[in-house]
């Protein structure tokens, strides 16, 4: 019989599946560093445009952050152009109504008192006079009184002032303003 040598083929076999494994391997190697290089890149693409769009975002954000800081500009600009409206009406509404007041303390004044100094602060009037006597005072204080621009007077203080008689008298009194109602309907329109 022949002598049949089965390890050189066994061998080469074995060369083959190396061969094989070896070109698998490097495809496998290859494959996976196509797969990572692709990977890599698609994730890069996939940042650069979230970082593109961030970037659009906040353009657009900062453009209308100016412009809330305009509009609020703008609205306290406003809030004082308001103000200042409502203190021109209130003093073009006010100017008829000191003229009564000073029209309404003449009237009010009886024979006998004379004024010798106003002082207006706020809605309070403070009167400075001198009476030839004390009736003169309380008459001053009911027409005061009974006026409709003027309510609660009150006498601060009586001296006596022998210049005027042996009844006259220097007096300090104060009284407050009020709108009688057709005023303040004429103001509210």
């Amino acid at each position: 019989m022949a002598n049949i040598n089965l390890l050189p083929w066994r061998e080469e076999r074995r060369e083959e599946l190396k061969k094989e494994f070896l070109t698998l391997l490097a495809a496998v190697v290859i494959g996976a560093v196509a797969l990572l290089f692709l990977a890599d890149r698609t994730y890069n693409y996939w940042v650069d445009s979230q970082t593109s769009r961030n970037q659009y975002l906040q353009r657009n954000i900062d453009s209308l952050n100016k412009e809330v800081a305009e509009i609020s500009e703008l609205e306290s600009k406003k809030e004082q152009l308001l103000d200042r409206m409502k203190i021109i009406q209130a003093l073009q509404g006010n100017r008829p109504i000191i003229v009564r007041v000073f029209d309404e303390l003449v009237r009010t004044v009886p024979d006998g008192v004379y004024y010798r100094n106003l002082t207006r602060e706020k809605n309070m009037v403070k009167i400075e006079g001198t009476a030839e006597s004390n009736n003169r005072v309380s008459s001053l204080m009911r027409k005061l009184d009974a006026s409709d621009w003027f309510s609660n007077p009150n006498l601060i203080g009586v001296k006596a002032n022998e210049a005027f008689g042996d009844q006259g008298n220097d007096f300090n009194l104060s009284v407050q303003i009020t709108l009688p109602a057709d005023a303040l309907e004429k103001e509210n329109k």
